[in-house]
């Protein structure tokens, strides 16, 4: 029988959206799903959890050793329960792929990553060569392990009613610690949940140059990206980045300025439903996926854009 488990990405009080995305996938396999949220008072992830459609039961275990989400103890947790499972799942991001690996390595099983297409309960298709190129991959394992790409997949709907049972936490390994999280607080939306995306390159010259984005995000609702050139010049943090090692988007609308299109860019949103390019060199590669590309100099574009957008 066809039982599988999610593990839930969240913050300890707020369930991520790509949760939903895997649901979505695990749907798709087919069979009994339940969800494991596991946290530091995770009650009110547990509970919005609950309400995804498709979900049997919800397992969570609320204890201090989860709430930083150490891999070693994450991934000591779920192979605890994974015997009781034939897959088990966790979006492709950070979160996930921090401790999927090792859960994969500790059950002896070949990791199914990035996953965009179900094909079968045992068949998936992934991309390769920086979305070059697709892979279909079966697996033989008796635990099908496999990180699930959010933006490939549509969210669950929130009217399920899951019942909830609590799990004991294990014993804190010891293995590493935590010392502390350095991120960009933002009231904008998340990057790899926005709808409308702006992210600047190198183009733009400097980290003062780069704000400029920030009025025409706002105007816009968007959430604000880069390339890695921009991450590696210091123009923006690196939680900015989109990108085959950033972040993978696919929003409505993707505005990309300054950025030439390096396939390592381009990996990381290509799947937007509408890209639009604003670059000075017309033989930029951006342009070669745009559905709308603006050639010039994005210095005198900019103004002309924030005056139409009546900033």
């Amino acid at each position: 029988m066809t039982k599988i488990l999610i593990i839930a990405e969240h913050e300890n009080n707020i369930l991520k959206p790509a949760t939903r995305s895997v649901v979505s996938a695990a749907k798709e396999i087919g069979g009994e799903i339940d969800v494991l949220v596991a946290g530091e008072n995770c009650g009110a992830v547990a509970d919005a959890a609950a309400k995804l459609e498709g979900i049997k039961k919800i397992l969570t275990c609320d204890s201090a050793v989860y709430k930083n989400y150490l891999a070693e103890n994450m991934a000591a947790l779920v192979v605890s329960i994974a015997k009781n499972y034939s897959h088990v799942l966790a979006p492709a991001s950070t979160f996930g792929k921090d401790f999927m690996p090792r859960v994969a390595a500790m059950l002896d099983v070949a990791q199914v990553s990035d996953v965009i297409s179900v094909v079968s309960p045992d068949t998936f298709v992934r991309p390769i060569y920086a979305g070059n190129a697709m892979s279909t991959v079966k697996s033989s394992d008796k635990i099908i392990v496999a990180t699930v790409r959010p933006s490939s997949f549509t969210k669950c709907g929130e009217t399920g009613n899951a019942t909830i049972e609590k799990i004991p936490a294990a014993a804190d390994s010891g293995l590493s610690i935590f010392t502390k999280k350095d991120e960009t607080k933002s009231e904008r939306p998340e990057l790899t949940a926005a709808r409308i995306v702006i992210s600047g390159g190198r183009g733009l010259g400097s980290a003062e140059n780069f704000k400029k984005l920030e009025k025409i995000a706002d105007k816009l609702g968007a959430a604000i990206g880069a390339s890695r050139a921009a991450v590696d010049a210091g123009f923006v943090p690196n939680d900015y980045q989109v990108g085959q090692t950033g972040k993978i988007v696919a929003p409505d609308l993707y505005i990309a300025i300054g950025i030439s299109g390096a396939i390592q860019h381009l990996a990381g949103m290509k799947d937007s439903k509408v890209i639009v390019a604003i670059n000075k060199d017309e033989a930029a590669p951006i342009f070669e996926i745009a559905d709308y590309g603006l050639v010039g100099d994005l210095f005198q574009i900019l103004p002309e854009l924030e005056k139409a957008l009546g900033i």
